[in-house]
């Protein structure tokens, strides 16, 4: 039994040496926008962890012990407060972040749509894929 070639694909077609590498920035900036986007997930869930941890803080008594991470020693904090305070920062700050990547994520993404849009039509006039199967 011979197999047939997926009907949107053409003979093999030397490309210029200009579409080759608009080929090779596009997996570069696919490569990108999935580092971005990993991390962002990654700056996110420290957010949640981060609010998830200051929502629980507030329910432990002021005159219990509480710890804060210095490295990879626990030190008891002078009070409750204190750790509020350092996390409360640290909410700020990845906050910050979060924000920058989902600007960078959204930014890479629309340049990957225009390349995209861009080098299939550049594909297409080259002969290395056929137009759209008619519909039957």
């Amino acid at each position: 039994m011979l197999l047939s070639p997926p009907s949107r694909l053409r003979a093999p077609v030397a490309l210029p040496a200009k579409l080759q590498n608009d080929l090779k920035q596009f997996q570069r900036l696919q490569q990108e926008l999935s580092q971005v986007a990993q991390q962002r997930l990654q700056m996110d869930l420290k957010l949640r962890e981060t609010v998830h941890t200051l929502d629980e803080l507030k329910g432990v008594p002021a005159e219990s012990a509480v710890y804060r991470p210095i490295g990879g020693l626990l030190v008891r904090a002078k009070d409750r407060k204190e750790v509020e305070d350092l996390l409360s920062e640290e909410k700020e700050t990845l906050e910050v972040r979060v924000k920058a990547l989902e600007r960078q994520e959204n930014h890479l993404k629309e340049r990957y749509g225009e390349m995209q849009k861009e080098l299939s039509e550049a594909l297409r006039t080259a002969g290395a894929i056929a137009d759209a199967p008619a519909s039957d």
